[in-house]
């Protein structure tokens, strides 16, 4: 997994690197630049002006190395070294200088008063003006240029982090004083402002480069929050001995369906059987029966004693995982099923839908859940069950708060699903796109970790693998149909290939 740092890490990081490499800091500048220019030159020809804003830090100091060498390719590059105060980092005068003894860059260091260059929407300006170190808003001449920038209708690309932006909890900055980037291309380690909806204006596409730092610091350096990469779930997926059978990969329950939403309980069940599981029993009310045994006749069904809605629990007995809540309606015998069940059962349930709906209107029964259970909120149910959030960054910090207090592995639904866990560790997903918006969506997810926490897998790497594979279905059903016309039953159709 790749490890999130808070920015006031990421500097020991560097500094630790450069001792034990060792290596000296302008070395490490040189190889940040050389990464960002790999990565600019695959995504950008040298047909368009590259206009490069530098501030006097080691922000700074990549963006005069990245002028360099982009001249050195070919780019017609205008650079600008924005330094009010006359204090430049080592490492930005350092290449202040060698970027003065190049023949082939426009080079302007403002000093006073700064009449930028005429910005056209056929330009690429490349931000450079600050680093992940911010802790403040901009203000002054930075500000006015951040802003000019912002007007300016040129593509932009920022090298770590768009200026302005601070790497985590951005509730006290100021919007208007944040580049807004198109890409950014980060150095080893994303930042968890990345991972937040109310910065996707600022950090526009992002891309981690690897700059090589020193592996043993990384490994000792502690984090709660990590990204999953592909490399983590297909290494832990278990493998499958020539004379298995059905037995062996569990018998899930889904509790799940009412008048008008059986089709929820239909996409559940079915995702529940393609993500793996050998046998699957769905209780449902009565009118569902031939919806359920038509559409996917692999599933067994237990028929509930009402018509249109949940009013009893089936025999719980011989069942390895159960989940409830797709298309189930909140009907009062629907509660009360819901809180026999969890008055009844000691293993980890999955619950979604109308049964957090139901938890939200009834928070006593959140105390009742199961050590480990898995709940798979999107942000609006989060919020009804355990409080209103003003950012993505406080709705974070609260479901790895409420995880912690219940033991609940809480799966926080959106771009990059955060998956938090009893021990307060926070994984963010790598897959999924915005063609997965789409009605029953959330209901095949609780399908896929039912079917996982079904074969054994913990309900944390149920949650974890459940969604990355959830994603990575929307992925390929993304390049083989389109986003927009993409149905859940797609994802259905895109589980487990590669």
């Amino acid at each position: 997994m790749i490890k999130i740092f808070e920015t006031s890490q990421i500097k020991e990081i560097d500094r630790y690197t450069i001792e034990h490499e060792p290596i000296e800091s302008i070395d490490l500048v040189e190889r940040a630049a050389t990464a960002f220019v790999q990565e600019f030159c695959r995504q950008f020809t040298d047909q368009n002006r590259v206009i490069i804003f530098a501030g006097q830090g080691n922000n700074g100091a990549d963006a005069l190395a990245i002028a360099r060498l982009l001249a050195d390719e070919g780019y017609r590059i205008e650079t600008y070294l924005l330094n009010p105060t006359r204090q430049l980092s080592p490492e930005c005068e350092i290449n202040r200088q060698r970027l003065i003894d190049e023949r082939y860059v426009r080079f302007v260091e403002v000093l006073n008063d700064f009449t930028p260059p005429q910005l056209t929407a056929d330009d690429i300006v490349i931000d450079g003006l600050f680093g992940s170190g911010l802790n403040r808003p901009l203000a002054g001449g930075f500000a006015a240029v951040v802003d000019y920038i912002n007007q300016s209708g040129a593509a932009v690309v920022s090298i770590d982090i768009p200026s302005g932006l601070f790497g985590e909890d951005n509730r006290s900055n100021t919007p208007k004083t944040i580049i807004q980037a198109d890409y950014t291309y980060t150095f080893e380690f994303p930042k968890l402002a990345f991972f937040l909806p109310e910065n996707e204006a600022f950090v526009g596409k992002w891309k981690r480069l690897p700059i090589g730092i020193h592996p043993a610091i990384v490994e000792q350096t502690k984090t709660v929050y990590r990204m999953v990469t592909e490399h983590d779930i297909y290494s832990k997926t278990k493998p499958r001995n020539t004379f298995a059978h059905k037995g062996m990969f569990g018998h899930a329950l889904l509790i799940a369906g009412s008048k008008g939403k059986m089709g929820a309980a239909a996409l559940a069940a079915k995702a529940c059987l393609r993500s793996g599981a050998g046998l699957l029993t769905a209780h449902i009310p009565q009118r569902g029966e031939m919806v359920l045994q038509t559409t996917l006749p692999e599933a067994m069904v237990s028929l509930d004693a009402e018509s249109d809605f949940i009013s009893v629990l089936p025999e719980l007995s011989g069942f390895d995982a159960i989940a409830i809540g797709p298309g189930l309606g909140v009907h009062d015998s629907s509660l009360a099923t819901l809180k026999a069940l969890l008055e009844t059962v000691r293993k980890p349930l999955v619950l979604d839908a109308d049964a957090l709906n139901l938890l939200a209107m009834n928070p006593a029964l959140i105390s009742l859940l199961p050590p480990n259970s898995i709940l798979t909120p999107h942000p609006k149910e989060f919020d009804r069950m355990f409080g209103a959030c003003d950012s993505g960054y406080e709705r974070i910090q609260n479901a790895q708060t409420m995880a912690v207090k219940y033991a609940l592995n809480i799966v926080l639904k959106g771009a990059y699903t955060a998956i938090c866990t009893p021990e307060g560790n926070v994984y963010f997903n790598s897959t999924g796109n915005p063609g997965m918006a789409t009605a029953g969506s959330g209901d095949v997810l609780t399908g896929v970790i039912l079917g996982l926490l079904s074969q054994n897998y913990s309900p944390e790497e149920s949650a974890i693998m459940g969604v990355f594979l959830h994603g990575r279905a929307g992925d390929l059903a993304a390049e083989s149909i389109s986003q927009e016309g993409m149905i859940a039953g797609d994802i259905i159709r895109m589980l487990w290939r590669q």
